[in-house]
């Protein structure tokens, strides 16, 4: 279910993202991140990730991680988003693909303020 009640859309699957690389930002409770805000990358977004200890950028194969510029669709950490929220810097957010779960850490509010 998304933030707003209906069936969980597909955030992106090119690059394929969320915890199982399946294009939803879903966790199921194995994911201990809570990859479940679906953004829209922002170049300030990707700096102040990398600057706070999570490259988005850089590519890592071995995780199956394109890197991320700005536009692309990414599930990222609901606490994370949070905490870009707080500095100014939080990137757009497509509601109908963000988990519900993302409501214990973040308020709709914010989340529809920040809606693309």
């Amino acid at each position: 279910m998304n933030v707003l009640g209906g069936e969980l859309e597909p955030c992106s699957l090119d690059p394929p993202t969320g915890f199982y690389r399946d294009g939803l930002c879903r966790t199921e409770g194995r994911d201990p991140g809570f990859h479940v805000v679906c953004a829209i990358m922002t170049e300030e977004f990707l700096e102040f990730s990398r600057k706070v200890g999570n490259d988005l950028s850089t590519p890592r194969p071995e995780w199956r991680f394109p890197g991320l510029r700005p536009g692309d669709r990414w599930c990222v950490v609901a606490l994370r988003w949070q905490e870009a929220l707080e500095a100014g810097v939080a990137p757009p957010v497509v509601l109908e693909a963000t988990h519900a779960s993302a409501l214990e850490f973040v308020s709709l509010e914010d989340l529809r303020a920040h809606a693309a």
